[in-house]
């Protein structure tokens, strides 16, 4: 299975890179799948590329799941 995750771009770099935050963590992902994004644009990142553009309301809809997986997994864990 395969997991892409949504940052907001922040930069964007000589060589075709981008500098994109993620819950607050800067990552530095390739953009050649996705020439037309612009900075503040949200994209979705897999294995160091941006792969593609979503809106922000999806982006913070997923955003939001993330933020909830660390209470979910300490509720898990208190079951057993």
């Amino acid at each position: 299975m395969c997991l892409a995750i949504p940052g907001k771009l922040e930069s964007i770099n000589e060589n075709n890179t981008g500098i994109v935050d993620v819950l607050g963590v800067k990552k530095e992902v390739a953009l050649d799948l996705v020439p037309t994004c612009k900075i503040d644009d949200f994209v979705l990142i897999h294995a160091g590329y941006a792969i593609d553009i979503i809106d922000e309301k999806s982006a913070q809809e997923t955003l939001d799941l993330l933020n909830e997986i660390p209470g979910l997994l300490d509720t898990e864990i208190a079951k057993y």
